[in-house]
């Protein structure tokens, strides 16, 4: 009878055993399944976040600029901009829907713009825009740019119809201007000179260097001269070229502050007094627009340079 009883309890014990194995294996098993789902998972967002960083890594190298982003209040549009085609990155995924790209030449921020997205950027270009070309923010306007080789150009017919309307609005009955610009080159040439002399039983070799300037100074005027009616009633200009100079300000409130009294004059307005840009700005320029490849017949630093050191002469007669 008790061998019928230890049998019983050492079948119970057997079978709560194997039951025990068998519940462990199957929460083995989904522990399994589960590892496994969570290893695909992670492998899934690990994929995810490579394939974000390698987008951000294009979107850096690239710097394509959106059209949302141009018409943002936050955003500031840079002093130069070049037209280029499109196609120049046509299949690059970070640039699709972009209207071109922001980029930095030697220090100098720029936009390149794409050709079709030119009337549509609210841009004014002078002259008419063309692709591969490069344009300037214009002193006055931050909506106008002119292209680089026609600034200097550009201003100097804006200078001269302003000295002409300056002479209308104040009622003059003539006025003419001369403009003379001095265009200096320094040369330096150095020699190495070998004398040979000879005294009495005495001869010495002598090696010198010497150098020797040159200096040529081309002067280019030309001169303009325009009638008027006459007007008794002198009206204020608006100024802009020449706001900060002296000598037209004070012949401005000679002419409205005191009778008329003033009946003609001439004024010599320094170039450097109504500067197209200084030579600091116009040295970046040189630089930007080398580096991307597009230069000027003469520099701008060297125009910039010129336009200081002319003159201008204003003669008017009431």
């Amino acid at each position: 009878m008790k061998k019928k009883d230890e049998s019983k309890k050492e079948n119970a014990v057997l079978s709560n055993v194997l039951k025990k194995a068998s519940d462990f294996g199957s929460k083995t098993v989904v522990f399994g399944k589960k590892a496994a789902g969570g290893i695909q998972s992670g492998a899934k967002v690990l994929s995810e976040k490579a394939k974000n960083a390698n987008y951000l890594k294009r979107l850096e190298k690239y710097k394509p600029l959106f059209p949302k982003d141009y018409k943002s209040k936050e955003f500031n549009l840079p002093n130069m901009v070049m037209i280029v085609d499109d196609a120049v990155r046509r299949g690059i995924d970070v640039c699709e829907g972009a209207i071109g790209w922001l980029g930095t030449e030697t220090g100098m921020e720029v936009l390149f713009l794409y050709d079709e997205w030119v009337k549509r950027s609210g841009i004014q270009f002078i002259p008419a825009p063309k692709c591969d070309e490069i344009y300037y923010v214009d002193t006055f306007n931050r909506n106008r740019f002119i292209r680089v080789d026609c600034i200097f150009t550009k201003a100097h017919e804006e200078k001269l119809a302003e000295l002409e309307h300056i002479a209308y609005s104040l009622g003059a009955k003539r006025c003419s201007v001369e403009i003379v610009e001095a265009d200096a080159q320094m040369t330096v040439q150095r020699k190495s000179v070998e004398n040979s002399t000879h005294l009495g039983k005495f001869s010495s070799n002598e090696s010198a260097e010497k150098s020797s300037r040159q200096s040529a100074s081309n002067q280019r005027s030309g001169r303009k001269t325009t009638m008027f009616a006459g007007n008794c009633e002198p009206k204020r200009p608006e100024l802009k070229w020449f706001s900060n100079d002296e000598n037209i300000k004070r012949l401005i409130e000679m002419r409205c502050s005191d009778a008329n009294s003033i009946k003609s004059t001439v004024l010599e307005l320094e170039g450097s007094s109504s500067a197209t840009m200084s030579q600091k700005a116009a040295y970046a320029i040189d630089c930007a627009i080398n580096k991307m490849g597009n230069k000027t017949k003469l520099g701008m630093e060297h125009q910039a340079t010129k336009e200081s050191s002319s003159k201008m002469m204003f003669e008017i007669e009431f």
